[in-house]
């Protein structure tokens, strides 16, 4: 269960004042999203739980120096794991990539249902290729490590409409490219594709 944003709050200021339990709390909140959020851009699950403790390490040295100032702590998270991927790219070259999703697929699972499975993963992954890198992320933030759209926008260091924007077209071009011709229609408060967004 997500905490709310007081009791989210709380436990910032806590942790920030040197609280380990209320550090601890904000670990076990965001330690799953997080890890999901790097695996999907490493191709190693050590890799990926590796960088995962290193998020929290940096979190820890640069919380007492967090300014709440209206911007969401899970923002501020995933902006420090986005930059983690990114020197971690730098010096590996590593790309995610969904065949991982495929070697996990349970032992029970027969020939056909393997079969079937590594085909769909390969349709979602030229989907996903398709992209353009910020749609991607947009996706990935929202999506696979579970934000919400104004903490994607802080952790990619865009305006929340913005990737809401980037948010609708890329669903739109994933069910284009999918097969999955169904009308789109923007969600509440939803800007409609190309607009407010430049």
């Amino acid at each position: 269960m997500r905490l709310d944003d007081g009791a989210l709050e709380r436990l910032v200021l806590e942790a920030k004042g040197g609280d380990p339990w209320a550090f601890g709390r904000l670990f076990d909140e965001y330690h799953e999203p997080i890890y999901r959020f790097i695996a999907n851009r490493v191709n190693r699950p050590s890799d990926a739980e590796d960088l995962t403790q290193l998020v929290f390490v940096k979190a820890l040295e640069a919380l007492p120096r967090y300014e709440v100032r209206g911007v969401p702590f899970g923002g501020w998270l995933f902006r420090l794991a986005r930059n983690t991927i990114i020197d971690h790219a730098r010096t590996r070259h590593d790309h995610a990539e969904l065949d991982a999703a495929a070697d996990r697929a349970t032992d029970e699972a027969g020939p056909d249902e393997v079969v079937l499975l590594r085909q769909d993963l390969d349709a979602v992954a030229r989907a996903l290729a398709s992209l353009t890198d910020e749609q991607r992320e947009a996706i990935e933030l929202r999506f696979f490590a579970g934000l919400s759209a104004r903490e994607a926008a802080e952790a990619m260091g865009k305006q929340e409409g913005t990737v809401r924007g980037l948010q609708f077209r890329a669903i739109a071009s994933l069910r284009r490219s999918l097969g999955l011709d169904l009308d789109v229609e923007p969600m509440p408060n939803e800007p409609a594709p190309g607009l407010g967004d430049r």
